[in-house]
């Protein structure tokens, strides 16, 4: 069952990539998008069939976009899942500590000066939502303890305050709004393999880290208190798995602007048809977010081709109705 459920998100991530460097404002078919993609392999050769700019199209920006979107999907999914681990609460989601917002505030602190090059707009980002992180988990700490429910109530806190300043910024400029709505509502601000190197660091580190997580979760599951009585060390694995899911969240965040609900539905579809188990729950998690984040941003480009929506747009438009489904559920489940 187990090898099962990895071929099913693996297979779903496969197609998903295909489609997404194949599928756009130029049509590649997907049969010529994979004979260009393993033409580059040594051992194969392909007879081309196809006019040259299809190469240029598929290496230099599909993709390098595509695995930028796979890894950003990937990365909110597993942060989405071990939130939800950590809080008990199938309702948390990535951002649930103001790691957006700080984010947010960061990358339009730098879209506010006129000549800011385009790669420090994602280190803005990055630093607002390290900022935030800590002076969250700061605010939260009580002695040598961080309770949860303070670490909450201090992530609304510092991601209410820092909204407000995102907001003050983008009234002060209006040159910047557009730029800055397309970052809010979860789009990249540069493309190619440039950005690609500089995330992929930050990506591997922490998809890993969260990954490693798997069994000190399950043994949250039982309590804080019960944990304890195990031997586990509770507040060294709640600062772990903090640290490794909002570092992840933030180099998410970063390139490619804020992204709604993958963190939220992907966890909770894989709980519902594979079970809790966060040893399987995460890895399963991290493939099936890479595959969700394409299939929505390819549904970005080609719904007004040759525009591009915002890809936190549809994630919002399919993600919005399936919380409230799960908010019914779990206010069912409390009631009845």
């Amino acid at each position: 069952m187990l090898k099962r459920s990895y071929l099913v998100v693996t297979g779903l991530l496969l197609f998903a990539f295909i489609l997404s460097i194949a599928l756009g404002a130029v049509y590649i078919s997907p049969g010529n998008a994979l004979r260009i993609l393993l033409g580059k392999m040594p051992w194969l050769e392909f007879a081309q069939t196809w006019p040259d700019y299809f190469e240029t199209i598929l290496w230099e920006i599909r993709l390098p976009h595509t695995i930028l979107v796979a890894l950003t999907g990937a990365a909110l999914a597993g942060s989405g899942a071990a939130f939800q681990g950590l809080f008990r609460n199938p309702l948390a989601d990535p951002y649930l500590i103001g790691v957006a917002s700080g984010a947010g505030l960061g990358a339009i602190a730098i879209m506010s000066f006129p000549h800011a090059g385009r790669y420090l707009i994602p280190a803005g980002a990055f630093l607002g939502a390290l900022g935030t992180i800590f002076s969250v988990y700061a605010l939260a700490k009580v002695g040598r303890i961080v309770p949860l429910t303070t670490l909450i109530l201090a992530g609304v806190a510092i991601g209410s305050f820092t909204s407000a300043m995102t907001s003050f910024l983008m009234l002060m400029s209006d040159q910047m709004v557009l730029q800055a709505m397309g970052f809010l509502l979860g789009g990249s601000t540069v493309a190619g393999w440039e950005p690609l190197k500089i995330a992929l660091p930050y990506f591997s580190l922490g998809i890993t880290l969260l990954i490693f997580s798997g069994h000190s979760l399950n043994v949250l599951q039982f309590g804080e208190e019960q944990a304890q009585q195990l031997g586990v060390d509770v507040e060294k694995i709640k600062l772990f798995v903090i640290v490794s899911a909002s570092l992840t969240t933030a180099a998410a965040v970063s390139f490619s602007g804020v992204i709604g609900f993958i963190g939220l539905v992907v966890p909770h579809v894989i709980r519902l048809i594979w079970g809790g188990d966060y040893k399987k729950l995460l890895p399963l998690s991290i493939i099936g977010g890479g595959s969700t984040l394409l299939v929505s941003d390819l549904m970005a480009r080609i719904t007004l081709a040759p525009r591009t929506l915002p890809v936190g747009i549809v994630t919002a438009l399919i993600g919005a109705p399936f919380f409230l489904w799960i908010l019914r559920r779990a206010k069912r489940e409390v009631f009845w």
